[in-house]
Formats: C-alpha cells, structure tokens, sequence
C-alpha cells in the first residue's frame, strides 16, 4: 500500500513540475529527432537534445548529424513569450529574437541589419498534433509584407500523424 501511495504522489509531483507552473512545458514538444521534408528538396534529419535549467531552456540542433547551431530560450513577459538567440557551432551569435506561442501556433520573429538595409525573418509552425510540424519561412524589407521562401513539414519518425 505504501509503495502504491509513493507512486502516486511521483506521477503527480512529475505531471505538476511539467505542466503549465513549468514555463518551458511547451518547449519540450520541439525535443526529439524530426524528419524534415520541403519541395525539391532531399529530407533531412533534425535532432533536437533539449535540457532546461535555471531561468534558460535551450536546444543542441543538429541536421543530418552534424551540429549546427544551439537555440537558447528566455522566458519573456507574458506567458508563451520567449526571447531567442541561436549560437552556431562556429561560436557567432545572432541577434535577439522572439517566439510567441499561441496554443498550436508558434511564431519566430527576428531581423538583420546589414548596412542599413534591414530584412525581418518570421517561421511559423503550425502543430499537428504532437508529432508533425507545418512550417513557413518568411522574409520581408518592411515588416509588413512577406515573401514566402521555404515551407515544409517535420515529422517525428515512425510516429501516426
């Protein structure tokens, strides 16, 4: 009967420390290998090795099994508001991004100033359930119109739409 009792208060302590008091709980859905798939283009495999700790959330990616870039999460004001910096492997940083998360819809935003000419980046992932990813790239000069430049879908292998 104790060892019942024990157990039962594990599964709930574990559940209540991933949920929704966990300000990164929706980030776990991105940890995993995914197969990624785009139009004329070969697929890829994307191996995200996720681990929180403290105030950070961050993700190792690596695409075809070379490691390219580590993706940092910082929770931002409002819930399912993250500040993003991606550090590729060769140590250069790039600028501070967002993420907003609104419930199946996760919506990366960022920008680069190149001499003064600025182009603004947006990826959109549409969630599919937990185990596929409808994805849009986008890029626009003025923030406002967007020209599509890559879509495509991941997949978490093996695994029924």
């Amino acid at each position: 009967m104790r060892a019942l009792a024990l157990l039962s208060l594990i599964c709930v302590s574990t559940v209540l420390a991933w949920g929704p008091s966990d300000p990164f709980w929706t980030l776990w859905l991105y940890n995993g290998t995914w197969q990624v798939t785009r139009k004329d283009q070969p697929p890829q495999t994307l191996v995200n090795r996720c681990s929180s700790f403290g105030k950070f959330f961050a993700c190792e990616q690596s695409v075809n099994g070379a490691s390219v870039a580590l993706l940092i999460f910082v929770p931002g004001n409002q819930a399912g508001h993250f500040f993003t910096q991606s550090v590729k492997s060769d140590g250069r940083a790039g600028g501070r991004g967002e993420l907003q998360i609104d419930h199946n819809t996760w919506v990366y935003l960022s920008n680069w100033n190149d001499g003064g000419k600025t182009t603004f980046y947006r990826t959109t992932n549409v969630y599919e359930g937990r185990n596929r990813i409808h994805f849009e790239q986008a890029e626009s000069t003025d923030n406002k119109t967007w020209v599509v430049k890559s879509s495509g879908d991941e997949v978490h292998p093996g695994s029924k739409r």
